[in-house]
């Protein structure tokens, strides 16, 4: 089946063609997921409420652009709509001013995509979300903010601690003294 057929037998709500397309694109959407998760269970439930927003809104897709980057924007939406309702007040304001040991640069890649999704699961939600956005899906500071609805500050804010964060746990694992 090519992707056209996928997509009109998704439509037409044909469960092989929607079995064909959860097959094709659920591992790489549980790695968004992940991601955006505090935990495999949360990540598991935003897999599912992204697969029911597919399906239903399939036809919606217009053919422009990449599909699977018309899904994953699904995928990221549905796990910001989940942490939405949560805001950031937990999470301290204002920028430390601390300088931070030099990480050697294979230190990162000596881990597995799993040891890296862990260390970020491990970050505050709101710092969680922010990187996420910025690093990974590429979004601006000024698109965070408006999807968050937080302003530009706290997304450079949130980015600036969320690394800071993980280079001190990488430091860690590595047994580099801080």
């Amino acid at each position: 089946m090519n992707q056209e057929e996928v997509i009109a037998g998704c439509i037409r709500q044909e469960h092989a063609c929607q079995k064909h397309l959860f097959d094709l694109v659920s591992g790489k959407m549980m790695t968004v997921c992940l991601r955006y998760a505090r935990n495999r269970a949360d990540a598991e439930d935003i897999l599912q409420e992204g697969f029911v927003l597919l399906f239903k809104n399939i036809a919606k897709y217009q053919g422009t652009g990449s599909f699977e980057g018309w899904i994953r924007r699904i995928f990221v939406n549905t796990a910001l709509k989940k942490y939405q309702r949560k805001r950031f007040d937990k999470e301290r304001v204002g920028i430390e001013h601390v300088q931070e040991p030099e990480l050697d640069a294979t230190a990162l890649s000596s881990l597995s995509e799993q040891e890296i999704i862990a260390l970020i699961q491990e970050l505050p939600e709101g710092y969680r979300i922010v990187f996420n956005m910025f690093a990974i899906e590429g979004y601006s500071h000024k698109e965070i903010a408006a999807q968050l609805g937080i302003n530009e500050a706290t997304s450079r804010t949130q980015l600036l601690k969320a690394r800071k964060q993980l280079q001190r746990k990488l430091l860690k694992l590595h047994s580099i003294p801080l």
